[in-house]
């Protein structure tokens, strides 16, 4: 028996409003979803901000702590040692041979005179203000004077392309990169020879410091704190960390990062 057109029409809308439901409850899932991974997406993004910010700050605080520890060794060694000597020169003083007496008194002058510039260089010489005010360059070549000035390493700092201007963040943790080399150098590798290289192209700025030291055999587990410290920076950075070494052969540490794309600018 045929049914009447009411029913097929009841019918119809029944399926219609099954079909409307089924769609909305299927767009409401959608949205749901969306916005469970918007929400994820936003929270990765903030967890990586503050893993960003709280690498800047540690880069801050260890540049800080090797500044500070630069200005005591030279004021023990440098600065002392000449107020040490203007001392007894104070206190030899021979008032019956004024000869003598006037080569003392031009003696201290000098003296003081030196210790005037060593500590007016001390106060300039902050890593953190050099990079700031002077950019990375500043910052590794007074750097490489330090390490000269020890009289326990033949260095040479070089540049080729032309040199960019980086945002001040992007420096400072590049620095205190170059500074964690250098210091793994200067503990562990026994080498009389430092040499640190940049080259500037179109897209990438390359790091390069090699050493004639002892070198290690290295691997993924002989790894220390300081090239784990050294990698996780690059990457901070979208850079690329290379190290070369084996034993008695000295070692290279070879580091690329983008010269207009990295996380620092978050």
């Amino acid at each position: 028996m045929l049914k009447a057109p009411s029913e097929f029409i009841v019918i119809f809308i029944i399926i219609s409003v099954l079909l409307i439901l089924a769609l909305v409850v299927f767009i409401s899932m959608i949205i749901y979803r969306y916005q469970q991974k918007q929400n994820a997406y936003y929270k990765e993004l903030k967890s990586l901000k503050t893993s960003h910010e709280n690498a800047l700050l540690q880069a801050h605080l260890e540049i800080q702590e090797q500044t500070f520890q630069n200005i005591s060794r030279e004021i023990h060694d440098n600065i002392g040692q000449k107020l040490t000597l203007a001392k007894l020169h104070l206190n030899t003083f021979d008032f019956e041979n004024k000869n003598k007496a006037c080569l003392q008194i031009q003696d201290t002058v000098d003296i003081i005179g030196h210790v005037i510039t060593d500590l007016s260089n001390l106060s300039h010489s902050m890593s953190s203000e050099i990079i700031l005010n002077n950019g990375i360059i500043k910052a590794l070549e007074y750097e490489e004077d330090q390490l000269k000035k020890s009289g326990l390493y033949n260095t040479c700092f070089s540049i080729t392309g032309n040199p960019v201007y980086l945002n001040n963040n992007t420096e400072l943790v590049l620095f205190r990169i170059v500074q964690e080399v250098l210091n793994n150098i200067v503990k562990h590798a026994s080498a009389t020879a430092i040499q640190m290289h940049l080259h500037y192209n179109a897209a990438n700025l390359s790091v390069e410091i090699k050493d004639n030291g002892r070198g290690f055999n290295f691997t993924e587990k002989t790894a220390g704190t300081g090239l784990q410290n050294i990698k996780k920076r690059t990457a901070l950075l979208n850079g690329i960390f290379n190290i070369y070494s084996n034993e008695h052969s000295g070692t290279e540490v070879k580091i690329k990062i983008p010269l207009y794309d990295n996380t620092t600018d978050v």
